[in-house]
């Protein structure tokens, strides 16, 4: 039989079967050491087969997945954990302050979608807080994600303004939804679908940071064809599985530009004859996207060495 992956809690999953039943299931020991560098060989979004023995399911093959979300692993035998997989949106929650916005925490993040074929939006909550400077560097950042090719979408959970644009965002989806802690996704959720029931905790006013609330990922519907991933509030994606070479071609904006350098290779740092490097100093680049890129560089050449 076969069903998709609702939750997981590390040694049991949920199973919604093709008839609707939900059941729980253990993975089967040769799939669970079958030398994955991940260290979990099944997650929410997957869709499984299974065996049943007496009362118990076993699962006993994850299908190929179509694409998926990663990020380090806080584990240190391994090297990856898979949020998520077989997903149709990456929705990433942010807010420009209370918590104050986290650039490079949104780049990672758009990174690895790009790195794994999953379209990213972005949603600014809390836009109730802003004044009317504020509001307009929001407007801002939302004109330079949307020219790079993301779309976003300014939100307050707390006014109840905008939600209507994410259920239309989000209709007949796959999507995860992820944040830095504190930014207000479990809130968001909870007003989409009462029912998901999401803890949620006040940022603390001492260093803005919000608690984790989510242990595991789970997936909840929202209505007849549309459904919500909600992940562990998470501190930051690690860059993985990936090579310093291969992170400018995860930079919309820098593949576009990247057609006038004089090199194919260009990493876009001090090359002759780069296009990209220019359009940073020139401020036709974010200066924040073009500035993460070298952090990010920086630091998978150190994991390299």
């Amino acid at each position: 039989m076969t069903g998709i992956v609702l939750k997981s809690t590390g040694s049991w999953y949920r199973i919604r079967l093709e008839n609707g039943e939900e059941v729980e299931a253990r993975v089967r020991g040769k799939l669970r050491t079958s030398g994955s560098r991940n260290t979990n060989p099944v997650t929410v979004g997957d869709y499984v087969d299974m065996d049943l023995t007496g009362e118990d399911y076993a699962i006993t093959k994850v299908h190929e997945r179509k694409n998926y979300i990663i990020r380090k692993s806080t584990k240190l035998s391994k090297e990856t954990h898979i949020i998520a997989a077989n997903l149709d949106l990456a929705v990433m929650v942010t807010t420009l302050k209370s918590p104050k916005i986290k650039f490079g925490f949104i780049d990672r993040f758009l990174v690895t979608a790009e790195a794994y074929n999953v379209p990213a939006v972005i949603v600014f909550n809390k836009c109730d807080l802003l004044n009317d400077e504020e509001l307009e560097y929001l407007l801002t950042l939302q004109g330079a994600y949307r020219d790079i090719g993301y779309d976003s979408a300014l939100i307050s959970v707390h006014a109840q303004t905008g939600l209507e644009d994410i259920r239309t965002l989000l209709e007949g989806k796959i999507a995860l939804f992820s944040g830095h802690s504190g930014v207000g996704k479990s809130s968001l959720l909870n007003a989409l679908n009462p029912a998901i029931d999401a803890r949620v905790t006040d940022v603390s006013d001492f260093n803005e940071k919000g608690q984790h609330t989510t242990t595991f990922a789970e997936m909840h519907p929202l209505d007849g064809n549309s459904y919500v991933i909600d992940t562990p509030g998470l501190r930051s994606f690690g860059l993985i599985d990936m090579e310093p070479e291969e992170l400018k071609d995860f930079f919309p904006e820098m593949v576009r530009l990247s057609e006038g350098c004089k090199f194919h290779n260009c990493l876009h740092l001090n090359e002759p004859g780069c296009a990209v490097k220019p359009a940073y100093e020139e401020g036709e680049l974010p200066w924040f996207r073009y500035e993460n890129y070298c952090y990010f560089l920086d630091e998978l050449k150190d994991m390299k060495q």
